[in-house]
């Protein structure tokens, strides 16, 4: 910090002496007229000083972003010619502006970077993928102040050397032009009659030629990657989509919508594995399994004791009623009714516009992948043999396993463990990292740990598991620790460690579609087949419903409009900057933006805001007094970088601060909104509360005091 102020009072100091004693002066036009003969005569006399002096000069001015570049350009080809004038002034200027950049990175990208690291995140990618291009284009047309674009990309992720060496060549025409220039100094009348309009023009059209160029290598890798295939003479529709999930559906649904001509191919059930295996079924068990637990605090709430035994068999019976209760929102009649063809078979990618379906080959334009993704089981030596649930198959039980293991410390294990805890099993959770819930800050994950332990379940963390026996029917999990091996005795074993992209069987190996854990897609969502695009699980990355959903807007209408798409000056870039997620547990957990743990990684400024809920009324007379709401904030500001809440609805709670993230609220506008009393969404209004009150105005206040004191007497 010293030697950044060092720096700064240097640097300020320079500045200030530059006005000061009117410096300018002799960085005018006039002024170079004037003494042109006399610098010649000196340069004559001391070739080597005067070169050495005037490179330093110009180094210096640029460095420091001080006016007269244009001037002392002009005095290069004055003074030196034409041929050594344009050498001198292209690696000075090149210098004096990479000096300028280093300057601004070392006193201001890390604040900048910092305080401001999720919009500039989308710009770092930028410019890490074409920041050469668009810097060689801003050096070619001089409409742009070269010491702005030097002290601006000073804050960026640019490489320094990046920064210099498309700075030498971008810079090197305009030099040219103003160095020959400065050999006919006589007359000259001003600085911007040099750039005629026709000179002008030319420099514009080099400038965007490297993005035409671009565009043109991006036209040129489309065509070989469809070198190989016939493109048909015509199409059958405007869009194939494979998948009948959340992803699959909305695309689906949007095409219809638009009046394209739409083909939505399922191999299994519509509605994907959120109704089928996911979100539907587990929430339902997660509500029979809360009414368990509230049989049991009937004390609690005036009642004398309640004997409710739950029936399992019936338990998951309603599990099936619920999917049967929202299977027509999906249903193959509902989406043939919004004018979408629904098909019932295994797609397979013929070539970039073919998919075969039952035997039959269909064409579209366009191309959505939305597979999905499925539960990931770890290869562990005898889980296979011993047999295991995953969330697919779960939902066939119809008896309690007595004794549960369940592998997996994320949102589905620590969901599914405690239902099944409270439905009666003694559940063993084993999770290999140091708490539940890593993506949570320690105290939110030491909370649900809590929980857990009161209401029975064996949490085991910091645990590895090593293999499945069955010794004579008994079956084991062998887990390693730091204790030592460990062996866990179970009648079932529930696998949740995580999912994994659905790739395999739908010719995209066979096609050439790039995968690596997932379908590899650009900011457009598109494949490396420009016309195949993929959203969802199967893509990434983010696997939740609701992004699913987000994603399949991006990819329907880039895919259906990408014509009319280029008049507004490109296809939309899927955006991921404000994603809210849950997880359904007791105290329920929801997260939009950043938690204090995901700051600290990034090395993100923040100031935390926080409020208990067990101090809250309507908390209180529910008896449900746990959880708080934590709110992440820019230092000294209200802007909010990211919210956490724990307790009771914290993913319905949680929608204010999604909807003030998306639209740039601050916390002082949730504080002057009014919140209906009593409800939990006061607790999102008490923490603006808490901030406010945290960056009240000291001094104002002090002033307040005595207008108060004077108004008494």
């Amino acid at each position: 910090m010293k030697n950044r102020l060092l720096l700064l009072g240097l640097i300020a100091a320079a500045i200030v002496a530059f006005f000061v004693f009117d410096l300018g002066h002799y960085f005018s036009l006039e002024y170079l007229q004037s003494q042109r003969v006399s610098l010649v005569a000196y340069r004559d006399a001391h070739p080597l000083l005067t070169t050495g002096v005037y490179f330093a000069v110009y180094v210096l001015t640029t460095a420091l972003s001080l006016p007269g570049a244009a001037v002392l350009t002009l005095a290069g080809g004055a003074v030196f010619g034409v041929l050594w004038g344009t050498v001198i002034v292209s690696f000075a200027s090149t210098l004096g502006a990479t000096g300028a950049f280093l300057v601004a990175r070392y006193l201001l990208r890390d604040s900048i970077q910092s305080r401001y690291a999720d919009k500039l995140k989308a710009i770092n990618a930028g410019i890490e993928r074409d920041g050469a291009f668009y810097l060689f284009t801003l050096r070619l047309v001089p409409l742009f102040p070269f010491f702005v674009i030097n002290l601006l990309l000073g804050l960026t992720s640019m490489r320094a050397r990046t920064f210099f060496w498309v700075s030498q060549v971008g810079m090197f025409a305009g030099t040219i032009v103003y160095v020959n220039a400065g050999t006919q100094l006589a007359q000259i009348t001003s600085l911007r009659g040099i750039l005629s309009p026709g000179l002008l023009g030319a420099f514009i059209l080099l400038g965007i030629f490297p993005l035409i160029a671009k565009k043109l290598v991006d036209w040129i890798k489309a065509r070989r990657v469809y070198a190989p295939y016939a493109r048909p003479a015509r199409y059958d529709r405007n869009l194939i989509v494979i998948g009948g999930g959340s992803a699959g559906l909305v695309s689906a649904y949007i095409a219809a919508a638009v009046k394209a001509k739409v083909t939505l191919i399922e191999k299994h059930k519509m509605g994907g594995d959120c109704l089928n295996y996911g979100c539907v079924p587990s929430k339902a068990l997660i509500r029979s399994a809360k009414f368990a637990s509230h049989l049991d605090r009937a004390s609690e709430f005036g009642f004398d004791a309640v004997t409710g035994r739950p029936d399992f068999a019936k338990v998951m019976e309603r599990v099936q009623t619920v999917i049967r209760a929202i299977e027509p929102h999906d249903s193959v009649e509902r989406y043939t009714s919004l004018g979408v063809e629904c098909i019932q078979g295994e797609a397979r990618l013929i070539d970039p516009w073919t998919v075969e379906v039952n035997g039959e080959r269909l064409t579209a334009r366009s191309i959505v992948l939305a597979t999905g993704a499925e539960p990931f089981v770890p290869p562990i030596p005898g889980l296979k043999e011993a047999g295991y649930l995953t969330s697919d198959n779960l939902w066939s039980l119809r008896e309690l396993p007595p004794r549960l293991v369940v592998l997996g410390g994320g949102p589905i294990g620590c969901e599914l463990a405690q239902s099944f805890a409270r439905l009666g099993s003694r559940v063993t959770q084993v999770e290999m990292l140091p708490q539940l819930m890593g993506r949570e800050d320690p105290e939110i994950a030491a909370a649900v740990r809590a929980r857990f332990d009161a209401e029975g379940i064996d949490v085991r963390v910091n645990t590895k598991a090593k293999a499945v026996v069955v010794e004579n029917g008994r079956k084991f999990l062998l887990c390693e620790t730091a204790d030592g091996e460990q062996r866990v005795a179970f009648d079932q074993i529930l696998v949740a460690v995580g999912r994994s992209a659905r790739l395999k069987g739908f010719g995209l190996e066979e096609l050439g579609v790039k995968t690596a854990r997932t379908v590899e897609v650009n900011d457009f969502l598109q494949t490396n087949f420009p016309n195949i695009y993929a959203c969802g699980d199967v893509a990434g990355p983010y696997q939740f419903t609701h992004t699913a959903a987000h994603m399949a807007w991006y990819a329907a209408v880039n895919a259906l409009f990408e014509p009319l798409l280029a008049l507004r000056g490109g296809k939309f870039k899927v955006d991921y900057s404000v994603i809210p997620w849950a997880t359904f547990t007791e105290p329920e957990v929801a997260r939009v933006g950043l938690n204090e743990t995901d700051a600290k990684a990034r090395g993100i400024a923040y100031e935390v805001s926080s409020y208990n809920i067990d101090e809250l009324d309507r908390a209180i007379a529910d008896g449900e007094a746990h959880g708080l709401v934590k709110v992440l904030t820019v230092p000294g500001k209200d802007r909010i970088l990211g919210v956490t809440i724990m307790g009771e609805h914290a993913g319905d709670l949680i929608a204010e601060y999604v909807l003030a993230m998306r639209h740039g609220i601050g916390l002082n506008k949730i504080l002057g909104t009014i919140h209906i009393y009593p409800t939990l969404a006061e607790a999102n209004k008490y923490v603006a509360g808490q901030w406010k009150q945290a960056h009240k105005p000291e001094a104002l206040l002090r002033w307040v005091e005595k207008f108060h004191a004077w108004r008494r007497g």
